[in-house]
């Protein structure tokens, strides 16, 4: 019977547990243009209020990124990314009890992210985009998640997709986990995320969640994020009409019960409160289990 392995997290404030319980990641989109919440908490005075609300509903990590990732995005400079998170991450400051993660695939923005008190990268693109990345977070000692992707943002759905899609994901993981090595990373400061979304047909991302328990035997911690993805909405919607990411929460709940069954230690959503919930349930199930 799977069971999920258990971590320790070394933060440069904190050592964080893994695997006792899901760790709920709250996702603050300090950008115009999120295929989800784009334009919602852009300046300093909607981000702030809404990063407390989170963290008061039961999130354990805020994850503040200033550089959309959906479908088709082109990126921002690192100057631009830098103007958009740089005054939410100095304003939180001394504010938030929980830790916070800076997405971003750019070294100069996790360089001064870390600096303003971020402590954990999210880089989606593992590596790939800025290798100096690897040697930021080597030399701030601050846990680095890799995740699989295809391809970049602007091109990843445009396919073709792999064959399979979980060979795939592993040998990419494996890839990243080789150019963390190359960086002089530790083992032991690397999270791996499955990159739902990201390079994967609608059904893919289903296939995947399926069989999340095969990556756990990269002895990682894994984070899953799936809150309100377009794979959601085509599997609820009417024919060729996905659900909007707004009506997609209860169909996030059910793929975040299945990630945390299936081996995630963090899962990285939109609507705290719910998924936090959702993950308890979870969690007691897993508990049973044992």
């Amino acid at each position: 019977m799977f069971r999920r392995p258990q971590f320790r997290l070394k933060l440069p404030t904190r050592t964080v547990v893994l695997g006792e319980r899901t760790l709920v990641m709250g996702i603050l989109n300090v950008t115009p243009d999120s295929f989800s919440d784009g334009n919602r908490f852009f300046s300093v005075e909607a981000a702030v209020p809404r990063a407390l609300e989170m963290e008061r509903q039961g999130a354990d990590i805020l994850d503040i990124g200033g550089e959309s990732t959906r479908p088709g995005s082109e990126g921002v400079s690192a100057e631009e990314e830098l103007r958009r998170v740089l005054p939410a991450l100095v304003a939180l400051r001394g504010k938030l009890k929980i830790p916070i993660s800076i997405d971003t695939q750019k070294a100069v923005v996790a360089e001064a992210a870390v600096a303003a008190g971020a402590e954990i990268i999210n880089d989606v693109s593992a590596l790939r985009t800025d290798p100096a990345l690897g040697e930021v977070a080597r030399r701030r000692r601050v846990p680095l998640v890799l995740m699989h992707m295809r391809g970049t943002p602007r091109t990843m759905q445009r396919g073709p997709f792999a064959k399979d899609v979980v060979k795939d994901v592993v040998r990419g993981v494996r890839e990243a986990l080789a150019r963390a090595r190359k960086a002089r990373l530790r083992r032991n400061q690397l999270i791996l995320d499955p990159g739902f979304g990201f390079g994967k047909s609608y059904a893919q991302n289903f296939e995947l969640l399926a069989n999340l328990p095969k990556l756990a035997a990269l002895d990682c911690p894994l984070l899953v994020g799936t809150s309100r993805k377009a794979f959601i909405g085509a599997a609820l919607g009417s024919g060729a009409t996905p659900l909007p990411p707004e009506q997609r929460l209860w169909g996030t709940a059910a793929t975040v019960v299945a990630a945390i069954l299936g081996g995630a230690h963090i899962v990285r959503v939109h609507d705290v409160a719910e998924m936090a919930q959702a993950a308890r349930i979870a969690d007691a199930i897993l508990h049973a289990r044992r």
